[in-house]
């Protein structure tokens, strides 16, 4: 009997798919639930299990495109067990099943913290998985754990190709992702489709820096995760998209749609490139929820195990370019949201005292822009909202007072 793997859906309106690494090859035996190949989407990866135990017939080649219900390759499920797995079951008087799952995580380095994308990495590189530490989710090794091992750190997430030695001019070309021409995309509909303006400000940082230096092992004891500035920034936004709901808008058509809710999209930067996991309703999130929130989805799309659903229906979105050292930029909207927050690297820089004028310190501070839709968003209106989230960052106390 002959079993078929079909392209699963990855979620709604995706049709088209990219075959992604096999992590099983034809002719090898498959347990049943065994994950054998990843499927890239424009939005999401999905790690494709086997069906039924048997002999694995592949029949799409890794970077071919094929549309959704598509048969990729069978399983011959008549086929009899490798006789090493039967031998290791009768030698254990374990079951053949639990011999043949056990000889499959052996196979992969003993590691079963490990993404499939990692454990594909780690043999073509020959790292051996159980030398490394996990930075993903739960300790889970991700592709970057293994790249940073090997000397290759990603520089241009998901379209990485080998380095050109020095002084060459050879030339070479490699197929752009699925996710990645869908950002290239959505980038480009949004320069064409928005009038774009973007606004800066600077906010000193002291306060925050000294309450989350004074509170910080209290709230990982209390709570579980570590207290970070992103929350803050999650909490004044909330506040000033509440006090300015156009910001939280869109524009569909001639019509205005506002929310009663406040969607915060969070980027996070992926070896695929930059996807944008939403937090749902931050206006009833306490500081505690949104990192908690944070680190989840973080986690999930490091790994690539985000879903549609939590991709999908921000009505606004933070980005942090600080951590990687940016000291200014413009973000660029991201449709059909009417506004983008800019984070940046914070640095020390002289300003006036607000407390003796005239006086000049020292202050941590980080420069802000809010890039935003002139259609839907009037420039007072822009300005007031930044200089919201500034007085609330300022002044995190008013974060606690609903002000």
């Amino acid at each position: 009997m002959s079993v078929e793997i079909s392209i699963p859906s990855p979620g709604e309106s995706i049709t088209e798919v990219v075959i992604g690494p096999w992590l099983k090859s034809s002719g090898d035996w498959v347990e049943k639930d065994e994950i054998v190949v990843e499927i890239e989407s424009d939005k999401v990866t999905l790690e494709v299990p086997a069906p039924e135990s048997g002999i694995l017939n592949v029949k799409a080649q890794e970077g071919a495109e094929k549309q959704v219900g598509e048969v990729i390759a069978s399983i011959d499920t008549n086929a009899q067990r490798p006789a090493n797995v039967e031998a290791v079951a009768q030698a254990t008087d374990a079951p053949a099943e639990t011999v043949a799952q056990a000889t499959i995580i052996a196979s992969t380095n003993s590691d079963s913290k490990a993404t499939s994308v990692a454990k594909k990495v780690a043999a073509d590189k020959g790292v051996n998985l159980t030398e490394l530490q996990g930075t993903g989710t739960s300790g889970r090794i991700t592709k970057s754990d293994v790249l940073a091992v090997v000397g290759t750190k990603p520089t241009d997430p998901g379209d990485i190709i080998n380095i050109i030695p020095s002084g060459s001019r050879g030339i070479q070309r490699k197929k752009m992702s699925k996710l990645r021409q869908r950002i290239a995309e959505r980038l480009v509909f949004a320069q064409h489709n928005a009038a774009m303006l973007t606004t800066f400000n600077e906010v000193d940082m002291s306060q925050v820096m000294e309450l989350r230096k004074a509170h910080k092992e209290d709230f990982l004891n209390k709570h579980g995760v570590k207290l970070g500035f992103m929350s803050f920034f999650v909490q004044a936004c909330a506040s000033a998209l509440k006090q300015f709901p156009i910001v939280n808008g869109y524009i569909d058509g001639n019509e205005i749609e506002f929310h009663d809710y406040v969607d915060i999209s969070v980027a996070v930067g992926t070896d695929k490139g930059l996807v944008v996991p939403v937090l749902r309703n931050t206006e009833k999130m306490s500081f505690a929820d949104v990192e908690r929130t944070i680190k989840e989805l973080a986690g999930r799309a490091r790994d690539n195990k985000l879903t549609m659903d939590e991709m999908t229906g921000g009505t606004f979105t933070i980005s942090n370019g600080g951590v990687y050292g940016s000291l200014m930029s413009t973000p660029i909207l991201n449709p059909p949201q009417s506004a983008i927050l800019g984070m940046h690297k914070i640095m020390p820089r002289a300003i006036e005292d607000a407390d003796t004028p005239g006086q000049i310190v020292l202050k941590p501070m980080m420069y802000l822009a809010l890039s935003y839709d002139h259609r839907i968003v009037d420039g007072e209106q822009a300005v007031s909202f930044l200089v919201h989230i500034k007085d609330a960052i300022e002044h995190p106390q008013r974060l606690l007072l609903g002000l």
